[in-house]
């Protein structure tokens, strides 16, 4: 009866403790995630502005109650700017990555299941994607194919295969000889069957963590390219564009690149900081698996 007592007395005092494994700033980057998904996705429907009407007259005014937060050097509305740019953004950061996702995890998780020979070519293919230097790839398929949304969401998307298919490749690694797959394996079940029902739903944990982690990195990326003249074609808004316009007003109106700046750096942030509690949780080195 007392080891019971004291069972249950463990059980109660550990509950807070994983009720709040996730901590404070998990949910604050959550919510700020929320947010900022919400905006885009409802940009259409919401009372704003034209993003690309200008207005001579009324270039780089401040606040008022017809633009809150004033307008650009071409008198567009800042507001609506920010908010359709984080479509953009959006949209490059979360398709790319899921390109990366599906196909690098596919190859990591039959590499690491069958290895010889067939390990060998795809570990040494994604080696000479990750030696070519990114910035050229991305340069040359963009001259090659024109500015683009799709463009640009492919490029980075083929860029990020590697990291996706090294992830999923440890993970698979990890799992390839415990105890469930060798049960599987022993029971006659076949590799489609052990690859999709005993390996993968392990495996796509640490693959889903990586992932919010290499969204926040596309975001960085598509506003480096776009802030270089590489990314979206104007007059479509983007937060990298926004950041490169608002550098020639830095004097008169820093705020039309620090706004932008503002909001790609706490996004980011953001994503770093739910994949890097996800990621922790679903390390199979710690046993998460």
């Amino acid at each position: 009866m007392a080891t019971l007592e004291l069972s249950v007395q463990d059980e109660v005092a550990s509950a807070p403790v994983r009720g709040n494994k996730f901590g404070f700033l998990f949910w604050v980057a959550g919510g700020w995630l929320a947010i900022i998904l919400s905006l885009a996705i409802l940009a259409p429907v919401l009372p704003l502005q034209n993003p690309v009407d200008m207005d001579m007259l009324e270039r780089r005014a401040t606040f008022s109650s017809e633009h809150w937060l004033g307008t650009d050097g071409l008198g567009r509305d800042e507001l609506a700017r920010l908010i359709f740019g984080a479509r953009v953004s959006l949209t490059v950061g979360l398709i790319a990555p899921m390109i990366g996702l599906v196909i690098g995890g596919a190859l990591g998780l039959v590499a690491g299941y069958f290895r010889g020979r067939f390990e060998t070519v795809v570990v040494g293919s994604m080696d000479v994607l990750l030696a070519f230097p990114p910035l050229i790839f991305a340069l040359a398929v963009t001259a090659y194919l024109g500015q683009s949304v799709p463009n640009l969401t492919v490029i980075l998307g083929v860029l990020g295969i590697p990291a996706f298919m090294r992830v999923a490749r440890a993970a698979t690694l990890t799992l390839a000889r415990r105890e469930f797959v060798i049960a599987a394996e022993a029971l006659g079940a076949s590799h489609a069957r052990i690859l999709l029902r005993e390996l993968l739903p392990n495996v796509i944990l640490p693959l889903l963590a990586f992932f919010l982690l290499g969204v926040a990195v596309t975001i960085v990326v598509e506003g480096a390219l776009s802030f270089l003249g590489l990314g979206v074609p104007p007059p479509m808004p983007s937060w990298g564009s926004m950041i490169g316009e608002g550098r020639e007003s830095l004097d008169v109106a820093p705020r039309l690149a620090f706004l932008p700046a503002a909001a790609l750096f706490l996004t980011v942030l953001a994503f770093n900081l739910v994949g890097d509690t996800l990621r922790a949780l679903t390390d199979p080195r710690q046993g998460a698996l």
